[in-house]
This record gives C-alpha cells, sequence and structure tokens, in this order.
C-alpha cells in the first residue's frame, strides 16, 4: 500500500535531495530566474524506458525554460549508480539521487521492491511528474505504477506553454474538496 497522493492545488512537499552536480536541491523551489518547477520521478539505471524519457526530456527542456519552467529529476539511485545512468542520458537539467523510502512515500508515489527492477538492489520509485507552481503550490500530477504508463512531455509543454500565457490564473484542476 502506498501513502496518501498529494492533493492537486496543496503545498508540495519541501524535501531537499542530494544533486548529481554537488549539494542539494529543494524540491519546490526553483532555480534562480524560474518561478515554476518541473519534478519527474524515474525508476532508476535499470529503465530503459526511463533512459529514453529521461533524452526526450531533454529535448522538451528549452521550451519549458522558454516559460519559466525550471527541471529536475529524481530517482532513489545511489550517487554512483545515477551517476552512471546519467553519461548515457546526458542530462541538460539537474539529477538527483538517493530518494528514501518516506521521501517517495511523501511524494505519493509507487514503490517496488528489488524483485520488480533488473538489477537492482533497494526499493524505487515507480514513475511520477509533478509541477509546482509560483506559490509552491501542486499544479499538476501524473503518478504511474508502470514504466510504460506516463505523459507526453511535449502535450505537457503545450498545455503549460498555454497555463502560462493565461492573463488570469487558471484554478487547479482535481482540488475541489
Amino acid at each position: 500500500m502506498t501513502s496518501p497522493k498529494p492533493l492537486a492545488g496543496s503545498a508540495f512537499p519541501a524535501l531537499n535531495i542530494p544533486v548529481l552536480t554537488g549539494g542539494k536541491r529543494a524540491l519546490s523551489k526553483p532555480k534562480d530566474g524560474f518561478d515554476w518547477q518541473l519534478i519527474v520521478a524515474y525508476r532508476g539505471k535499470h529503465c530503459p524506458i526511463c533512459t529514453r524519457y529521461l533524452q526526450e526530456l531533454n529535448a522538451a527542456l528549452p521550451g519549458l525554460n522558454a516559460i519559466g519552467v525550471d527541471v529536475i529529476a529524481i530517482s532513489a539511485d545511489d550517487e554512483d549508480r545515477a551517476g552512471g545512468h546519467m553519461d548515457e542520458v546526458q542530462p541538460l537539467y539537474d539529477v538527483g539521487y538517493d530518494l528514501s523510502v518516506p521521501q517517495m512515500q511523501a511524494l505519493g508515489l509507487y514503490i517496488s521492491g528489488p524483485r520488480n527492477g533488473m538489477n537492482v538492489e533497494r526499493p524505487f520509485a515507480e514513475p511520477g511528474l509533478f509541477v509546482v507552481n509560483a506559490e509552491g503550490d501542486l499544479q499538476l500530477v501524473d503518478i504511474s505504477n508502470v514504466p510504460f504508463a506516463r505523459p507526453d512531455l511535449q502535450s505537457i509543454l503545450r498545455g503549460l506553454t498555454f497555463l502560462r500565457g493565461l492573463t488570469d490564473p487558471f484554478p487547479v484542476n482535481g482540488s475541489y474538496v
């Protein structure tokens, strides 16, 4: 059983995670110059679908940055494993690593054990995509329990371009309680 999913429109969990470029990044706090953040949780080095998705994220990055969206990818892989994987991906965005089980639970991600992946030694997160708006609230969430069900990044870019171009803020979908 997984933890409750983050609620659209609510404050995004303030987690600090190490990044491959050194230091730590706060999820929900975009880098200087950006006011929104896109966070992609990926399964790890063992997942070839993740490799392709992260490469597609490189292609979407200029458009996302142009509309003020910072991007970070995160996984439970340790530093060596994440670094080795990124040698293949060549990301143009920050990559966080060492997500703990409590951090994955705080994000509402589905978590799989080592037997659910090849060459995996510890629990890992299944895919998730989050967009955090300028107020630090969850604007968009997509969480999956399988590697092959992920949102198309060009569709995400088109949707965010539309939302960011509105003169009046659009209410967060799915936030009615």
